[in-house]
């Protein structure tokens, strides 16, 4: 039976070493990693020679017919070992659980891949039973915030390149847990950095993604943690002119996050660093500092009351019981609250 919990990286290992299952169901929210694997397999299973005749790319529509794929499937390989078939957008596909009828029987020879983005295949259908039986099931989650940093030093390893912690956090809160935004923001910066440099600097992100090292949301929730009153108000007030690049929304979102985690790290078994980083899905030990900060500066209470006040500022920032207050004025208030 196929791994329901295989990683990418097993994947990739296994096509390495020409273990080829008969079907591969890439699903999941996270597109990123179903786009890297099926162009794995389709850049190294067949030679470039025998790609022009055994290698198909399906692109699904609402229009696209099970039947048609299915035949494309039973095909024979031409002067190959195998044919490998990609179906993309399997999402789209109206009867995909007429799919299920194949797996229960695949061709040795095909290598069928299925690309199902923005969600899952109901697990109570047939073909996911029939898939596990004979091939790979594999699930692309949407990455937590604590697991980005480490996607991205991770990711930048593999080029020979390393990054500055406070630049990674930045690359973390700016771009988001968009996993092809984000790599395509990484690699421009790996393009910009000068002749002889392997290391990203604040000053390469704030130039190349447009990111002030001293005035953003990372920095704001850096000097809330350490309860720096004049800092953060500085920033807020820096943001509050620049709010385009700032939406009130998402600053209190990322405060909300951030929060929520210090709450969980109070509800923590272990509080030693390891139990930390265990309890709270974190890779980096770096990556602790602020939030073992602020449990220093606010109490278990005083954090549960900010996270209240977080969903009280958002609903008011969102036109719920504002009355007449401006978005500035809203925000000024959730920072007192904070810090005082």
């Amino acid at each position: 039976m196929a791994q329901v919990k295989i990683t990418h990286r097993e994947i990739v290992e296994m096509i390495r070493r020409g273990e080829y299952k008969p079907i591969f169901l890439l699903m999941g929210e996270e597109s990123y990693y179903i786009d890297r694997l099926s162009e794995f397999i389709a850049d190294n299973v067949l030679t470039p020679e025998e790609r022009d005749f055994n290698q198909t790319i399906i692109y699904c529509t609402r229009e696209t017919n099970v039947a048609d794929v299915i035949n494309c499937a039973r095909r024979y390989p031409m002067m190959a070992k195998y044919q490998v078939v990609i179906v993309k957008e399997a999402q789209n596909l109206l009867k995909i659980d007429e799919l299920a009828v194949y797996a229960q029987n695949p061709m040795e020879t095909t290598i069928l891949v299925i690309c199902y983005k923005n969600g899952k295949v109901d697990g109570r259908k047939k073909l996911l039973s029939a898939v596990e039986k004979v091939g790979v099931v594999f699930e692309s989650a949407k990455l937590k915030e604590g697991m980005l940093p480490g996607f991205i030093t991770d990711y930048l390893r593999r080029k020979q390149v390393n990054i500055e912690e406070r630049a990674c956090l930045m690359m973390a809160e700016s771009v988001g847990a968009d996993l092809n935004r984000l790599v395509g923001e990484l690699d421009k910066l790996v393009l910009a950095l000068p002749a002889g440099q392997t290391r990203i600097t604040t000053d390469l992100v704030q130039t190349h993604v447009g990111v002030s090292k001293e005035f953003n949301v990372w920095e704001l929730r850096s000097a809330i943690s350490s309860k720096d009153v004049l800092k953060s108000n500085k920033i807020l007030y820096y943001m509050e002119q620049n709010e385009k690049a700032n939406p009130p929304v998402m600053t209190v979102s990322t405060l909300f996050n951030f929060f929520a985690l210090v709450m969980q790290a109070y509800y923590s078994p272990d509080r030693t660093e390891q139990g930390l980083l265990k309890h709270l899905d974190l890779r980096q030990t770096w990556q602790l500092r602020e939030y073992t900060t602020a449990m220093r500066h606010y109490s278990a209470m005083k954090v549960m009351q900010i996270i209240g006040k977080l969903r009280e500022t958002d609903a008011r920032l969102k036109g719920i019981n504002r009355g007449n207050l401006t978005d500035a004025d809203i925000m000024h208030e959730l920072l007192f609250f904070i810090l005082h």
